[in-house]
C-alpha cells in the first residue's frame, strides 16, 4: 500500500530479519518482567506515520507493556488489532482496563461477535478477517505419510493445533477412534495442559502421532480428514485452510464457526458421526469446490488486504 514497513518486538526470534527490520525494545516481551521503558519504546516508535498494534493491547499476557504502549501512541494514529480481548478468556475476566481507546486509534477485530462485544463496551471496531493465500503450494502426501510411518489406506486424521484446553483434544481422540483413524497432533502442550494431554494420548483408543511436518502445505496434503472440535476459536484457521485444500473438515460448535459457517462454508458436525462416515465412504468433490470457492472468494489475503485499504483510506492514513 506505499508504506515502509519496521518491526518493534519484545524478544528476537529465527527469521525476524526475513521480514524487514526489528527494533527489539526490553519489556514488551510476553514473559518480561520489567516494563518497557518510556524513552526505548519512544525512539522505536519515532517518525512512523502508523503504529499496528498486534493483539498486545487485547490479550493481558502483558498488562505493563500494553498500558506503555497505550501511553505512547495516545494522539497518534495507530490500528489496534484485537485477537483475543480478555473477558472471553475465563482466566482473564477480571481485567476491565483491556483494551485501551483513543480518538485518534481505528479498532479492527477478526471477527463480528467481538465487534458486537467491544460496541458493548463502548469501542467502535472494524471487522477484518483473517486472510489465506488462495494458491499455497502443494504439500508433498506420499512424502509425508511415509515419514509418519503411516500406510496408504490408514485414515489420517490431523488436527493442527496447540493442545491447550478449549482446542478439546479429547474429543478429537474419540472422534478418530470411532472411525477407525491414526490421531496426528501437530502442535505442542502449553498453558500447563502437559500432564493432561499427556494422560489423554496415553489412554488413547487409536494410534497417535506427535510428529511436525516440513510445511503447512504437508499437512493438508497428508490427512484424510481435519478435526476441529475446539469449544472457542477467535476464528480457528485450519478448517479454513482445509477448505482452500479441498479437504474435509469436522468442526465443532464454538460461536465465530456460526460466522464462518453464514459465509457459505460446509463442515462436517463434530457432535455427529454419521455424516462423516457418510463423507468418508461416499465423497463428495462438489463440496470440497464449494468451500474451495468461498474460502478463496471471502477470506483471500486479497480481499483481506482490500479491507484494511479502505480502513486507512477513510482515516486518511495511507501515503
Amino acid at each position: 500500500m506505499g508504506f515502509d514497513v519496521d518491526w518493534v518486538a519484545g524478544g528476537f526470534e529465527q527469521g525476524w530479519h526475513a521480514t524487514g527490520a526489528t527494533t527489539v525494545v526490553p519489556g514488551l516481551g510476553i514473559d518480561d518482567i520489567d516494563p518497557p521503558d518510556g524513552s526505548e519504546l519512544a525512539a522505536a516508535l519515532a517518525g512512523t506515520d502508523l503504529v499496528v498494534v498486534e493483539n498486545l493491547c487485547t490479550i493481558p499476557l502483558n498488562p505493563a507493556a500494553a498500558h506503555a504502549v497505550a501511553e505512547g501512541l495516545r494522539g497518534r494514529p495507530a490500528v489496534l488489532h484485537h485477537h483475543d480481548p480478555p473477558w472471553q478468556r475465563e482466566r482473564f475476566a477480571h481485567v476491565t482496563d483491556l483494551p485501551p481507546d483513543d480518538p485518534a486509534w481505528r479498532h479492527v477485530t477478526i471477527n463480528d461477535l467481538t465487534r458486537r462485544q467491544m460496541a458493548d463496551r463502548g469501542i467502535t471496531a472494524t471487522t477484518i478477517r483473517n486472510g489465506f493465500d488462495p494458491d499455497p503450494p502443494p504439500g508433498d502426501r506420499a512424502g509425508t505419510r511415509a515419514s509418519l510411518g503411516v500406510a496408504d489406506d490408514t485414515l489420517l486424521v490431523a488436527h493442527p493445533v496447540r493442545a491447550i484446553p478449549r482446542k478439546d483434544v479429547g474429543r478429537a481422540i474419540a472422534i478418530t477412534a470411532e472411525l477407525g483413524g491414526t490421531y496426528w497432533l501437530l502442535g505442542p502442550s502449553e498453558d500447563g495442559y502437559g500432564p493432561e494431554l499427556d494422560r489423554l494420548l496415553a489412554d488413547a483408543p487409536c494410534p497417535v502421532l506427535r510428529k511436525p511436518a516440513p510445511t503447512r502445505a504437508d499437512i493438508y496434503a497428508a490427512a484424510d480428514l481435519v478435526v476441529f472440535p475446539s469449544t472457542w476459536e477467535g476464528f480457528g484457521n485450519p478448517p479454513v485452510e482445509a477448505a482452500i485444500a479441498r479437504k474435509p473438515a469436522v468442526v465443532g460448535d464454538y460461536p465465530v464457526a456460526a460466522e464462518l459457517r453464514a459465509l457459505g462454508l460446509e463442515w462436517l458436525p463434530a457432535d455427529d458421526l454419521t455424516p462423516v462416515r457418510t463423507w468418508l465412504a461416499d465423497p463428495d468433490p462438489d463440496l470440497l469446490d464449494r468451500n474451495r470457492a468461498v474460502a478463496t472468494r471471502e477470506l483471500s489475503l486479497e480481499r483481506m488486504a482490500g479491507r484494511l485499504q479502505a480502513l486507512l483510506e477513510a482515516a486518511g492514513w495511507l501515503p
